[in-house]
């Protein structure tokens, strides 16, 4: 028989987390304060981490610098008019063939695209790059939170509420961990558990003010969760893989973020990012990868609605790629790449760097895009602008050490 509920069920939350079996197995977000209301600003902010390390000049080809043609080869994306060209943006740079839904945005002045940009990490461990990536430091030790979930404790309302922010991941990732609880949904799917057994836990627990009172702020998170996809049509997340999981995410992170009461900030991850070999240019792994995630990007868009005015959403990777071709048809680990801000709040339609240039000289270490942009520059320019952290939060809270990561200004629309 089929299952009345999505995976998003309470009744498989409850049973999932181990909440059947003993207090000390339930999730944080069923410590919280169950008094606590959510931050009720307009403004949503979703982040999207590629982890693996997108190749910047794939996905946003300088195709106008004379030296991005012979460094790369059979990786190269040709002009805009040519065969499988690029997306034009400007006189310099384009977007990848499969990024028609972004190309959208940027003609639409909902899109901003970053070139040689990164984190201040110069190592190539994924691991540690991560971690620089999302912890907001300036190396990948000394901090178990992240930026994002530092940031939060900032934001109009009550710390301590739970539905502030959710992680649409197995796990909740770094840049959302902290003092600040979270939700978190995840994809799996466990067995079910009827509605008498959930009443008998309810009065079970019904003599122990503060149990109850964490079992039932985790069961209305839940509801959240559970009234999202009932108004939207089960969104099939179990199951999913590649393209299909990533656009699921992204239905499910709109889903919860238009529901009342629903989270102001969310995080979902895409994986496979990593191509060290047969990487494709126009067609191939790394298109098929982009195309996917452009389509979740549209997915996204479309299921927000009326808040996709009120939206900004980060696509971030952990660092660039080598600016050659490697001796198996990808590319390794590098430095500098590219990023993304695209959404209705968005004053786009532009592409924003110093461009360094892919001459010998220009290089970083002989091999990589030189990074003349900070992310942190980018990310306190949008928690700034978009969700009005103050400046003085964000140097020394949010982004410690950070002081030549200078804000950008009038990413925000006014």
């Amino acid at each position: 028989m089929r299952p009345s509920k999505t995976a998003l069920s309470r009744r498989r939350f409850l049973l999932g987390t181990g909440a059947l079996a003993t207090a000390a197995a339930m999730p944080a977000v069923l410590f919280a304060n169950p008094g606590a209301a959510p931050t009720r600003t307009g403004a949503r902010l979703v982040v999207v981490i590629l982890r693996g390390a997108l190749d910047g000049l794939s996905a946003v080809p300088p195709y106008a610098d004379p030296h991005y043609a012979g460094l790369r080869g059979e990786l190269a994306i040709g002009a805009p008019g040519t065969a499988d060209g690029a997306l034009t943006l400007d006189a310099t740079f384009g977007l990848h063939p499969s990024l028609g839904f972004l190309h959208e945005r940027y003609a639409a002045n909902e899109l901003i695209v970053f070139q040689a940009v990164s984190s201040p990490y110069r190592e190539r461990s994924h691991f540690d790059g991560q971690n620089v990536l999302e912890n907001g430091l300036a190396k990948p030790i000394g901090s178990a939170d992240g930026w994002l979930n530092r940031a939060i404790a900032a934001l109009p309302g009550d710390p301590r509420s739970p539905t502030r922010a959710v992680a649409v991941s197995q796990n909740v990732p770094l840049i959302l961990r902290g003092d600040s609880p979270v939700m978190s949904k995840s994809p799996q799917i466990t067995p079910d558990v009827d509605d008498d057994l959930l009443a008998r836990l309810q009065d079970l627990y019904s003599q122990d003010e503060w149990f109850s009172a964490r079992l039932s702020a985790g069961m209305q998170t839940e509801k959240l969760a559970d009234d999202a996809a009932d108004a939207q049509g089960s969104p099939q997340m179990a199951g999913a893989t590649g393209a299909d999981r990533v656009g699921a995410m992204a239905r499910m992170t709109a889903a919860l973020m238009r529901s009342e009461e629903g989270p102001q900030v969310a995080v979902f991850e895409a994986t496979g990012w990593d191509t060290h070999a047969n990487q494709g240019a126009a067609k191939g792994v790394l298109a098929q990868r982009l195309g996917g995630l452009d389509k979740a990007l549209r997915t996204l868009s479309e299921e927000m609605g009326p808040l996709w005015s009120q939206t900004a959403v980060l696509v971030v990777t952990e660092f660039g790629r080598t600016a050659a071709m490697n001796g198996t048809r990808g590319t390794d680990h590098g430095t500098g790449g590219c990023a993304f801000l695209a959404g209705g709040a968005v004053r786009g339609g532009r592409v924003i760097t110093d461009w360094p240039g892919l001459s010998r000289t220009a290089l970083l270490e002989g091999r990589d895009v030189k990074p003349t942009l900070d992310l942190r520059s980018v990310f306190k320019s949008v928690l700034g602008e978009h969700l009005h952290v103050d400046a003085r939060t964000l140097d020394v809270r949010v982004f410690p050490d950070s002081s030549g990561a200078r804000p950008l200004q009038g990413l925000i629309r006014a």
